[in-house]
């Protein structure tokens, strides 16, 4: 497959020129080692079995077609540039013995390209910041304002449409699966009826469904700013993230000067073994 090795990826931004737009595909993703940090879980196949191996490398040799010459990851490394350093310590290691999609997905296509690094884009929030996903705020409103059986129906829906998710997984490929999560349809649905579905709780002085809105939104663009520190013009950006992050993070990739954005199914289509067809 291709090799980007340093002196390649200077002969490609050198050729790309100052004017050449950021290239980003936001690949969304459910968690393959589930650890339950979520709202709402997906159970998913033990990703390190033979069989989901080969998924997971044919995804990576379809990715690998696009050639990305930067992969950013749902992480926060304590790093000036924003690497990841675990990958420049033992990466096969990590690719043959953990789960999390960081090294399923990210570490093993860096290696197959011979990035010399990965690198983290997440924001959480730590001392000084807002709490992004204030949920809490919203139960206690509901709860206050008897409104809980709305809440309980809205994340109901949200249940009855992530379980159905898992319900496939065992019966697809990974590829197939993730199809599901890069799906537009599903994700304006799921943004519109999950997160604006939080809007009506609040009132003229107590407003934490709007407030989530604002900090979810606020935590994805601090996320995308920092794809703008790692990126240079030219640059093939390839983003593994959490599949909630995905609507956001599409829709800044679209409307921000300097970026275009790239459409990660047919990859993914070529990578599945048509089980679930």
């Amino acid at each position: 497959m291709a090799f980007t090795p340093a002196a390649a990826l200077a002969d490609h931004h050198e050729t790309a020129g100052e004017d050449a737009p950021v290239e980003v595909m936001v690949l969304g993703v459910y968690h393959f080692a589930n650890p339950g940090l979520d709202v709402i879980n997906i159970e998913v196949d033990d990703v390190l079995v033979p069989q989901r191996q080969q998924e997971l490398q044919a995804i990576s040799d379809a990715l690998a077609e696009w050639r990305p010459t930067r992969i950013l990851l749902e992480a926060q490394p304590d790093t000036e540039d924003l690497h990841i350093p675990s990958f420049r310590e033992n990466p096969a290691q990590r690719v043959a013995e953990d789960r999390n999609e960081h090294y399923q997905l990210g570490y093993r296509l860096a290696l197959q390209l011979g990035h010399a690094d990965v690198y983290g884009f997440d924001e959480r929030g730590d001392e000084g910041e807002p709490d992004y996903f204030p949920m809490g705020e919203v139960q206690a409103y509901a709860e206050q304002h008897g409104m809980m059986d709305r809440l309980t129906a809205l994340f109901g829906w949200a249940e009855a449409t992530i379980g159905g998710m898992s319900a496939d997984d065992a019966e697809c490929s990974i590829a197939a699966n993730l199809l599901d999560h890069n799906d537009p349809q599903w994700l304006e649905e799921g943004h519109s009826r999950l997160y604006y579905g939080m809007l009506p709780f609040g009132d003229a002085e107590d407003q934490p469904g709007a407030e989530l809105n604002a900090y979810w939104f606020m935590r994805n663009a601090k996320m995308f700013a920092k794809v703008g520190l790692i990126a240079e013009p030219g640059d093939r950006v390839l983003i593994i993230v959490g599949s909630g992050h995905k609507y956001w993070l599409d829709h800044l990739v679209r409307n921000t000067p300097g970026y275009a954005s790239i459409d990660p199914r047919p990859y993914l289509e070529a990578a599945d073994d048509g089980r679930c067809s």
